[in-house]
């Protein structure tokens, strides 16, 4: 957009490996690579995740998976009942090996087990493909409670969640006759499924560390007089929880941030200024589980919320925060963590005008970015950084 200044931390498109923000994880995880594989990424590497066909920055809380074997059915911590057929077979499994993937078949099948308390939500998780023998009905179950799900040609991680007043869990196909092949069993104590944590006969199971990105850019490349802050974003899960990205004086008395609200499908924009709120809007979304693009405006007596290439909220009325120095994927003050998919988050010197503020959060939002693509170009961006850049700028 002519005229317009803006600086960029784009946390999809950059080397996440030597991004400005400062990234902590301590454990290893999972991601879908670009190959759409599952792959494991190193304690304290950044995930671009490909879940979703284009990548984003993946966050997330700790969890555990309380499943002892996720990949060996074999193993006796599983329960097998009236199973016709429970076979290792060659296929290729959704991370790329021929050795981990089993056959189960039959009718009025169980594969159980028994990890998790009663009383107790939880979430199971399975990856089922097809066999191609067209018995391809199965249910995940906890305690009595139970799905029923159809497997396709593809590879799906279907899940189930409930509180059970039993500690049985597992795979059936209870009176229909399945034929299915199946791959890396999960229970979280959650109320949804997070990123694959393989086990292998860890007492308890293996628990991902939560992940933390904060601390990026300074005085010099964020004005406090006026600017944008701007997030293409979706939502783990619609979970009730705060999670927040905000631009900071390093502390909560001048802030502002983009928010998951604490309430069903609700995105929330807050402007404070010396410790007194300024400017605060709620939106009701369909779903914050889809990628919504948000732009939070701020100048003097000139607040504006765009959502989707629409003016949710506006105010003619307030102060701006003065001292802002950092960007964080929390609320400010290392809390209120944000955990969901970050396509881009970007901030800009000055408070653009309606027009490209619609633009910005519309799904023609090239040309704002092209700039910025060929910058990355010029310097250098690896193959799949500037891939995910194409992806993300529409280029």
């Amino acid at each position: 957009v002519s005229g317009t200044t803006a600086t960029i931390d784009s946390v999809s498109v950059v080397e996440v490996t030597d991004a400005d923000f400062d990234f902590t994880r301590t454990s290893s995880a999972t991601r879908v690579n670009p190959d759409y594989l599952i792959e494991t990424v190193a304690t304290d590497i950044p995930r671009l995740d490909y879940t979703n066909g284009t990548a984003s920055i993946l966050l997330e809380n700790q969890s555990t998976n309380l499943v002892t074997y996720s990949e060996n059915f074999s193993d006796s911590s599983w329960t097998k009942s009236n199973i016709e057929l429970l076979t290792l077979t060659s296929d290729i499994a959704p991370n790329g090996t021929n050795n981990s993937v089993y056959n189960f078949k039959g009718n009025d099948s169980n594969l159980f087990n028994s990890s998790q308390s009663a009383n107790v939500e939880y979430t199971i998780s399975f990856y089922v493909k097809s066999n191609g023998n067209g018995k391809d009905n199965f249910k995940l179950r906890l305690g009595s409670g139970f799905s029923e799900f159809t497997a396709t040609n593809e590879w799906v991680r279907y899940s189930y969640k409930a509180t059970p007043t039993s500690q049985v869990f597992g795979i059936s196909s209870n009176g229909i006759d399945s034929d299915v092949l199946i791959w890396g069993a999960q229970l979280e104590a959650l109320s949804y499924a997070t990123s694959y944590i393989p086990t292998s006969g860890q007492s308890g199971g293996v628990t991902r560390a939560a992940e933390t990105l904060n601390n990026a850019g300074n005085s010099d490349l964020i004005n406090s007089t006026e600017g944008v802050l701007y997030a293409e974003i979706s939502a783990l899960s619609d979970d009730a929880t705060n999670r927040r990205i905000s631009l900071s004086d390093g502390t909560t008395a001048n802030r502002m941030y983009i928010s998951y609200k604490n309430y069903t499908n609700q995105i929330r924009a807050e402007v404070i200024s010396s410790s007194s709120s300024v400017f605060d809007a709620t939106y009701s979304a369909i779903d914050i589980t889809v990628f919504s693009k948000i732009a939070l405006k701020f100048k003097l007596n000139n607040f504006s919320l765009y959502i989707d290439g629409v003016e949710v909220a506006n105010d003619t009325s307030g102060a701006v925060p003065t001292g802002l120095k950092e960007l964080a994927f929390d609320d400010g003050n290392n809390s209120n963590q944000f955990y969901g998919r970050c396509k881009t988050v970007a901030v800009f010197k000055e408070a653009l005008s309606d027009t490209e503020l619609a633009c910005l959060t519309s799904t023609n939002n090239r040309e704002i970015f092209l700039n910025y693509y060929y910058r990355m170009q010029y310097v250098g961006a690896n193959t799949e950084a500037l891939s995910c850049a194409e992806q993300t700028f529409n280029i």
